[in-house]
């Protein structure tokens, strides 16, 4: 993992916000301003602010919030942001559009392809469950909150571009509890703001050479361009490959897409997260869901550095950005936070 980094920042397209159904409503954080009347989703269910209350929790301050039905005469799902689809208009990676009735997700940069017939560029929508996609359902982590946690963000790190990449890890913060799910995404969400700076790096600032000429595929790209990339900070010629061949990328020939599309950069931080154990004997997919602590998801990453009194410090920043994270989250952060 490459300490130095550079900054990318493509800019960001205009969109039009609208809800998607009857109940609109946002997931409850923690220390937030509720006024009477606000419908917030908490651990799963629905409750509505009967007064205005500083981010009192909904099953505790029962005189406070009342169970709310989302799924009947109140609607059931947040807001969906998107725009109708233009022909020859160019869209990036992670661009909702709504098209013949249906709503599609861009997967990939596009000047304009039919989201029906162009599939490589477009995966359909789900514009019902409050931004959901990822598989089908919800992700854990609203807009809202994402934007809390990356407050100074580059603008190429797109809420939009992970929820997209979640379709290719579908067990990713959807597994076990909603407290697990939740988790899970903050300790995921924690690494990556470590490894970033806060979603603000895309790139090494001073590359190093990253390749392997051992491998008979050896370095096509050039040795000087496996430097690290994307929210993981993905790095070597031999996890392009690998990454690239998870993934159906050409990452090995072209380890550029990293840094020009943001749902390839997160589909590779994915990647890691659910495939790769690094220097460790888990993944940080397993970890979380298993019960292994977030320690282990450190150990994953860069144990080899950080971890048994490596660099305390960096351990550290990682714990005190996921005790945060689990905080907006509304979530404890559970044992094991160490390696």
């Amino acid at each position: 993992m490459a300490a130095a980094l550079a900054v990318i920042a493509p800019a960001a397209s205009s969109q039009a916000e609208v809800t998607a159904q009857a109940c609109t409503y946002t997931d409850w954080v923690q220390g937030q301003w509720y006024t009477a009347g606000s419908i917030v989703r908490f651990e799963g269910s629905f409750y509505i602010a009967e007064h205005d209350n500083p981010g009192y929790s909904p099953t505790v301050s029962t005189w406070y919030w009342d169970p709310y039905n989302c799924d009947g005469g109140g609607g059931g799902g947040g807001t969906c942001t998107y725009t109708d689809w233009v022909q020859g208009q160019w869209y990036t990676a992670g661009s909702i559009v709504r098209f013949e009735g249906s709503f599609y997700i861009a997967e990939h940069d596009n000047p304009g392809y039919s989201p029906t017939v162009s599939t490589w560029y477009w995966d359909p929508y789900d514009c019902n469950g409050g931004g959901g996609g990822g598989g089908g359902g919800s992700f854990v982590v609203s807009e809202a909150q994402f934007n809390q946690m990356f407050p100074s963000r580059n603008s190429f790190y797109t809420y939009s571009g992970l929820v997209a990449a979640m379709s290719a890890y579908p067990a990713f913060a959807t597994t076990g509890s909603d407290t697990v799910k939740r988790q899970e995404a903050a300790a995921f969400l924690a690494n990556v703001s470590h490894e970033t700076g806060g979603l603000v790096y895309i790139r090494e600032i001073t590359p190093g050479t990253y390749c392997d000429t051992s491998k008979p595929y050896g370095c096509p790209a050039g040795a000087q361009n496996y430097y690290g990339r994307g929210p993981i900070q993905l790095s070597w010629n031999v996890n392009y490959k690998n990454a690239g061949d998870a993934l159906g990328l050409p990452l090995l020939t072209n380890p550029w897409l990293v840094e020009q599309d943001a749902a390839v950069a997160w589909k590779t931080g994915l990647w890691y997260w659910n495939t790769q154990t690094g220097p460790g004997w888990t993944t940080g997919h397993n970890a979380m869901v298993n019960g292994n602590g977030f320690g282990e998801t450190i150990r994953s990453i860069n144990g080899s550095l950080e971890c048994n009194g490596g660099n305390p410090a960096q351990v550290q920043s990682r714990v005190t950005k996921y005790q945060q994270f689990v905080g907006i989250l509304g979530v404890p952060a559970g044992a094991n936070l160490y390696c």
